[in-house]
């Protein structure tokens, strides 16, 4: 099975801070643990870098980090195509997308059939906002007056824009080593829509995804977002990850055991909720305890 992405307008934060080492590891991040999810370990990964014209140290350090991110996702870097797009790209702007392979033993692909009430939902710990909702991330910047090289509002050790950069996690060899235990029902990558449109995904059309927001803490980028940029806590739970990077079902009891093996895998885990019977057309992701998070 094949996935295709990219990193989306967190490249302009990356192009007006001047740092591009980390995108590339986004890049990766973001085919790779949407191949994990089904219960595919990646196999190789490709590169499409476009720009109007090739600035040779941005470059060298957006391909280290797609190599840094194969790494990271034990996948080779197989290949990739460099386009030169003057009439397309304006000077210093650029673009990249992504395409991964990965192979499933057969009858091993997830989600799984009998995931229903019951089951715990494990939250695996984001790095920070990932590569998704970065349009919202740019209007609040430019509404609170501040510039990426100021120091951050919410973590004074980092410039704003080296905070906003932090790379997406890649959680192959962790989520892998839980699949490959026989642990885990179904998983979600929480992108675009984040943790109330994608968990539904993975879920048959009879449960519901109770998850209580009170079992983890916010982290301090986004309770800086929400406050400055007025995000209520649905909104905000729908746009961006809120912490929370991954999340896995698993039976109750195999809850233990597989966070023992993500934990093992360097994750930091909560346990967030779990699933119940879906009463009529309710939504199937419903986040509660979000009040303090403004």
């Amino acid at each position: 099975m094949a996935t295709t992405d990219g990193v989306g307008t967190k490249l302009k934060v990356a192009i007006d801070s001047g740092r591009h080492d980390g995108v590339g590891i986004d890049l990766v991040a973001m085919c790779v643990n949407d191949l994990v999810v089904q219960g595919a370990e990646p196999l190789f990964f490709l590169d499409y870098f476009a720009t109007g014209k090739l600035d040779v140290a941005a470059g060298t350090a957006i391909i280290a980090g797609i190599a840094e991110g194969c790494r990271q996702a034990g996948c080779a870097l197989i290949g990739g195509e460099t386009a030169e797009m003057p009439g397309m790209y304006s000077h210093g702007d650029y673009d990249l997308a992504g395409f991964s392979v990965g192979a499933a033993e057969r009858g091993a692909l997830l989600p799984s059939a009998d995931v229903g009430p019951g089951d715990v939902l494990l939250g695996l710990a984001s790095t920070g906002v990932h590569s998704n909702g970065y349009s919202l991330v740019r209007r609040i910047v430019a509404k609170g007056g501040v510039t990426y090289d100021s120091p951050a509002p919410f973590d004074p050790s980092k410039s704003l824009g080296e905070a906003l950069l932090i790379p997406t996690r890649i959680y192959v060899k962790s989520c892998m080593a839980a699949v490959k235990a026989g642990t885990i029902k179904a998983m979600a990558h929480i992108t675009g829509g984040g943790l109330i449109e994608n968990v539904p995904r993975v879920l048959p059309d009879t449960v519901v995804a109770d998850i209580d927001a009170k079992t983890w803490t916010l982290p301090p980028v986004f309770t800086w977002l929400a406050a400055e940029g007025g995000v209520v806590a649905h909104e905000m739970a729908r746009t961006f990850n809120c912490g929370i990077g991954m999340v896995v079902v698993v039976a109750a009891d195999k809850a233990e055991e597989a966070a023992h093996i993500l934990r093992q895998g360097g994750e930091t885990v909560f346990t967030i909720g779990t699933l119940r019977a879906r009463q009529g057309d309710e939504a199937q992701s419903q986040v509660r305890g979000t009040e303090g998070w403004l």
